[in-house]
């Protein structure tokens, strides 16, 4: 049995990435004849991360444009606990072309504060905006249940950010057996993480969140079936 998959491991970097770059928070590209995705209340979501596409060297994979990840920055950060593909409190966009034309201002005067901006309750896990740098390499999986040794090195295959390999969670995969095969592919993975020792992510008690999507959709680079969890210690 093969238990590897290939991964793009990402590290989240101190800079401050332009809108057409991979990061984490800020502002995210917003093409001129669009706007901030919404909940149906209106409510403005928030960028939770975008990738730049050529970075990611996975087959079935993208190699044009913007894949981007918003949440609503309620106290759940969107989550649906009763639909995890409920679109409503998060959305997968994909831009295959970037027009270079659209400037940071324009996006800037697209912003609305939501209920939530004002709310330090808010659940928005990401604090500031970070860069990405991307590894390929091979994600083992492991077996959290038959690991005794809970400092083995091993049980630190799925965490971290990435793209593709296994996924981590601090508690239990959402996904039972049909799901297991139907959203068979990592899209994103972000996790709680740190810069120093200033908090750059954080899912409410140093969590982690994930983004599944089937690969045959992946492939036709179809976003509106993809299953979002998120959860912590």
């Amino acid at each position: 049995m093969n238990n590897t998959k290939p991964c793009m491991k990402i590290t989240l970097t101190d800079t401050k990435p332009s809108i057409f770059e991979s990061k984490i928070g800020g502002l995210g590209y917003i093409p001129h004849d669009k706007n901030f995705p919404t909940d149906s209340k209106g409510n403005q979501l928030r960028l939770l991360a975008q990738i730049e596409c050529e970075k990611i060297q996975i087959d079935d994979f993208m190699k044009t444009g913007l894949l981007q990840f918003w949440i609503l920055n309620d106290d759940v950060c969107g989550f649906d606990w009763d639909n995890q593909t409920n679109q409503n409190g998060f959305r997968v966009i994909y831009y295959p072309e970037i027009d270079k034309s659209v400037t940071k201002e324009e996006i800037e005067n697209k912003f609305v504060k939501n209920e939530y901006d004002e709310d330090e309750y808010n659940g928005f896990p990401v604090f500031r905006e970070c860069g990405m740098s991307f590894e390929k390499t091979e994600n083992r999986y492991v077996d959290f249940y038959e690991i005794e040794d809970e400092d083995d090195k091993r049980w630190n295959e799925g965490i971290g950010h990435k793209v593709g390999g296994y996924p981590f969670f601090t508690q239990d995969d959402p996904r039972d057996e049909k799901m297991l095969e139907y959203y068979d592919f990592l899209l994103f993975q972000l996790d709680t993480d740190y810069i120093g020792e200033k908090d750059v992510v954080m899912w409410g008690d140093a969590g982690v969140g994930n983004f599944f999507i089937n690969s045959e959709k992946l492939k036709n680079c179809d976003f509106s079936d993809v299953l979002y969890n998120w959860d912590c210690c």
